[in-house]
């Protein structure tokens, strides 16, 4: 069994200032930074402890040089720093995986439910795709979809994982904080820690209930903060610029969303 993990921060256990996700504020960052290694690695363990043979993490924050790669079993394989390629924050998945978990995520760009919601970047003021507003889960989870891996975990903040149960029923949550307005209610750090350890284990148990449903079709349109970024992004090959902000574009083929994306939802 190979597992692969997602890992974001600004979901991690008690989160809620953009200096707390920020290497170049090292004070802020340094105990966010630690916990978020710790939440992954009760990932790992509790995906080992489920039979996974292989764990797969893909740092997926920013600069993707987040995780102490020492504080992680010994037995994992990390990926840190960015391929360039359009699975972004999943890079390195592929049909040989039997299950995806993430960690550390947060709700989408506008959501009240996490003081730093946004979805890809602070430069969008909405993303909807079929109509739905789409997180970095939603978009990831289809990306797990399109390879036929089933997504089984998901630890965050509970508007996240509200929606997350919705999308795939079958899936296990553990949503360590809740916003409001610009504080966080979270659970206590070393709580969240034993909660996603037993959780992962369970999860990745219970794989076969968790299949991502495709849709047949992809209609994406995002709304830029400034009409001139979306200008710029409009020049995409089969995108249309709408009302002067929202760039819109759509296929059947989930990879040609990522490609999409990739040039429009990259800084």
């Amino acid at each position: 069994m190979r597992v692969f993990i997602s890992a974001d921060i600004e979901g991690t256990c008690g989160i809620t200032s953009w200096a707390e996700t920020e290497r170049s504020t090292p004070m802020d960052y340094t105990p966010f930074q630690k916990q978020m290694t710790k939440e992954v690695a009760a990932a790992c363990e509790g995906a080992i402890a489920a039979g996974a043979e292989g764990v797969f993490v893909k740092d997926a924050h920013d600069s993707a040089r987040n995780l102490d790669p020492s504080a992680l079993p010994e037995s994992i394989k990390i990926m840190r720093g960015w391929t360039g390629d359009p699975l972004s924050m999943m890079s390195g998945v592929d049909r040989g995986f039997d299950a995806v978990l993430f960690t550390g995520y947060h709700a989408w760009v506008s959501c009240g439910g996490n003081p730093l919601s946004h979805t890809m970047n602070l430069q969008n003021e909405l993303v909807t795709l079929n109509g739905v507003r789409m997180s970095e889960f939603m978009m990831n989870a289809y990306t797990a979809g399109y390879y036929g891996v089933p997504v089984t975990f998901l630890s965050g903040d509970k508007a996240l994982c509200d929606f997350a149960k919705e999308l795939i029923p079958g899936i296990t949550t553990v949503p360590v904080n809740e916003g409001i307005g610009g504080a966080v209610i979270s659970i206590h750090p070393a709580v969240a820690v034993r909660q996603i350890r037993e959780a992962a284990e369970k999860a990745v148990k219970n794989a076969k209930n968790c299949a991502v449903p495709m849709p047949d079709h992809f209609d994406m349109a995002v709304r830029f903060r400034e009409h001139q970024k979306a200008y710029s992004k409009s020049f995409y090959p089969g995108a249309r610029l709408e009302d002067g902000k929202n760039v819109c574009f759509a296929s059947d083929d989930w990879f040609e969303m990522l490609r999409f994306s990739h040039f429009v939802l990259s800084d």
